[in-house]
């Protein structure tokens, strides 16, 4: 297929980007960097009181950020510009005009009054709500006599009343409308605005879009866009409908099922490389069961025979783990850069951290996080003093015989380690165990308690080597003036 290849991608700015159109974005790239294409990007931002600059910049912003850049469209221009529908609006017209001048096309006089009340009359008789072509019908004498009255008109595509609107989908097989079963849909508003329907098709022609990945809740729209290219005796590009992601309960994702927005699971601390091959996996398959996936391996193995005729479930727990597993592969440095954000937010930076502590504390939890998100709440012991004590714990460690006691030898003891590194510390520890005649075991478990205020987490010594000698002998000391209170 080579250089013919030319794909798209049209969001509308009308809300952030939807993690269905974000996947939509990257088949869109896969296909064309598989094939050496072109992949360009537009905004269907014809309607201003949907669209936004706010909106829009959310849009770039999250295709930026999940690593995929366009060959043409906004920020990078191009050939077949421009690539904002607002920019276009005369040449909308132009072709709403050349329709009518092909008879493909007429203009419609109702009212939104008059068409509201046929369709109710419509839906109370259990008919489809379709326009009934009333305006198709008028004598030419009528219609230049409303014209001449200067009567607000819109412009409606007439569809042929017979025959079928048939292609080969890259991805469904054979797809098939009756033409019979299809209103004459508008093209032009009365206000001058073009419709979804003619705006895409003249993009797309304008473009020389040659594959159409989109998805399959535009099926519908296709018999309507190929009426559009028949009449204006335009090539019309080859189609592939993808299914659609589905929530847990099998219905089409949404906002009740938790974050739709690439830019909520960014905030949330999720990885664009993560989130990338997450959902690179929601209905396609390599060909094998690789789940862990460059870019370079998608680009190798994508194909649409690869995406399957079903929809994918969106599997949060799924998308935790693989970007946990994507998190554990971060340098310590990096680790540190992405992180900082959630920690500066969560207040836990203070002049006494440097650099240094800041990577080592987060070092001892990147195993155990599954999202940036999560960090600053797995590491906030190694920020804070504790303020209080897991209760199973304080129970079992503090309560108990000699608690007291056992603390302040072990402040004793690490007061005298003079190089607080991993291995002294633990030699010292397991040491004074065998010493009091306890065991290691009641030695470790309180003083994790007594530094950290929790039973559980990264491995003690490392713990106390990061924390440095002067904080935690200060926590141990408050820890023992906490059970003597008890």
């Amino acid at each position: 297929m080579g250089s013919t290849i030319r794909v798209r991608m049209a969001p509308a700015p009308t809300g952030r980007l939807h993690i269905g159109t974000a996947r939509t974005t990257l088949y869109n790239w896969l296909f064309a960097r598989r094939h050496g294409g072109t992949f360009v990007l537009r905004l269907e931002d014809s309607d201003p009181q949907r669209s936004s600059p706010e909106f829009a910049r959310d849009i770039l912003d999250s295709i930026r950020w999940l690593g995929l850049d366009w060959d043409e469209g906004p920020e990078v221009g191009g050939p077949h510009g421009p690539y904002l529908q607002s920019e276009k609006l005369p040449r909308y017209q132009e072709v709403a005009q050349d329709l009518l001048a092909r008879g493909a096309a007429y203009r419609c006089f109702c009212t939104p009054e008059e068409l509201g009340e046929r369709r109710q009359e419509m839906e109370r008789r259990g008919l489809p709500p379709r326009y009934d072509r009333r305006c198709r019908a008028l004598p030419e004498a009528e219609r230049a006599r409303r014209l001449r009255s200067r009567e607000s008109a819109a412009i409606r595509f007439a569809v042929p009343g017979e025959g079928k609107a048939a292609w080969a989908d890259l991805i469904r097989g054979g797809v098939e409308f009756e033409n019979a079963l299809l209103d004459d849909f508008v093209l032009l508003r009365a206000d001058g605005s073009p419709t979804y329907l003619l705006a895409v098709v003249v993009d797309d022609h304008d473009m020389a879009i040659s594959h159409v990945l989109r998805g399959e809740d535009l099926l519908s729209a296709t018999p309507r866009q190929m009426h559009i290219y028949q009449a204006m005796s335009w090539e019309q590009p080859h189609f592939a409908h993808i299914p659609l992601i589905l929530a847990p309960d099998r219905s089409k994702l949404s906002k009740r099922h938790g974050a739709t927005a690439v830019s909520e699971y960014r905030e949330q601390g999720y990885l664009p490389e993560a989130l990338v091959n997450f959902i690179a996996l929601l209905g396609w398959s390599p060909g094998d069961d690789r789940e862990l996936l460059t870019r370079e391996e998608m680009v190798a193995a994508f194909s649409l025979g690869g995406i399957g005729k079903s929809g994918a479930v969106f599997d949060l727990e799924k998308l935790g783990w693989m970007n946990g597993v994507y998190l554990r592969q971060l340098s310590p440095e990096r680790l540190a850069e992405l992180a900082r954000p959630y920690l500066e937010r969560a207040g836990l930076l203070g002049a006494a951290f440097d650099e240094g502590c800041v990577a080592g504390a987060l070092l001892l939890e990147q195993a155990r996080a599954k999202t940036l998100a999560e960090l600053p709440e797995l590491t906030r012991f190694l920020f804070e003093e504790p303020s209080s004590y897991e209760e199973k714990g304080e129970r079992k460690w503090f309560r108990r015989d000699g608690a007291a006691e056992l603390i302040a030898a072990v402040r004793a003891e690490l007061a005298g380690v003079e190089a607080f590194a991993v291995g002294a510390l633990e030699a010292a520890l397991r040491a004074l165990g065998e010493k009091l005649g306890v065991g290691a075991g009641p030695v470790i478990h309180t003083t994790r308690l007594a530094v950290t205020g929790r039973t559980a987490g990264p491995g003690l010594f490392e713990v106390l080597a990061l924390l440095g000698k002067e904080r935690v002998l200060r926590r141990l000391e408050k820890a023992e003036g906490h059970v003597r209170g008890l």
